[in-house]
């Protein structure tokens, strides 16, 4: 629902900002010009926070997925503690695809995580810019 709040307003601020856009073109006056910058200022901060949305939905996705990988991790060395020596071989090899599934989703982790903390620090530039 907040989702589709923004969505709403940030078409709202679209037309807005082509609203002013025609009266630019129109009045050539400073004060519109300056309108316009503060309106699509506006307008990014919106995306940014709509888009950080997304990116924490991703995360939860992801760290979701790395335990069930962790949960099946276990079962597997279960599973090889259990078995013969034939089976054996096949789970090591697997355990250790699994392994390497487990450092790619912790390195993809990672760089999510460091594209959050980059997007929170544009957005506070830009909130310091706008209120500045």
């Amino acid at each position: 629902m907040l989702q589709l709040l923004l969505l709403l307003l940030i078409r709202m601020l679209l037309l807005m900002l082509l609203l002013l856009l025609l009266q630019l073109l129109l009045l050539q006056k400073l004060l519109l010009l300056l309108l316009l910058l503060l309106l699509m200022l506006l307008l990014l901060l919106l995306l940014l926070i709509l888009l950080l949305r997304l990116i924490l939905l991703l995360l939860l996705l992801l760290l979701l997925l790395l335990l069930l990988l962790l949960l099946m991790l276990l079962l597997l060395l279960l599973q090889l503690l259990l078995l013969q020596q034939q089976l054996r071989l096949l789970l090591l090899l697997l355990l250790l695809l699994m392994l390497l599934l487990l450092m790619l989703l912790l390195l993809l982790l990672l760089l999510m995580l460091l594209l959050l903390l980059l997007l929170l620090l544009l957005l506070l530039l830009l909130d310091a810019a706008i209120f500045n």
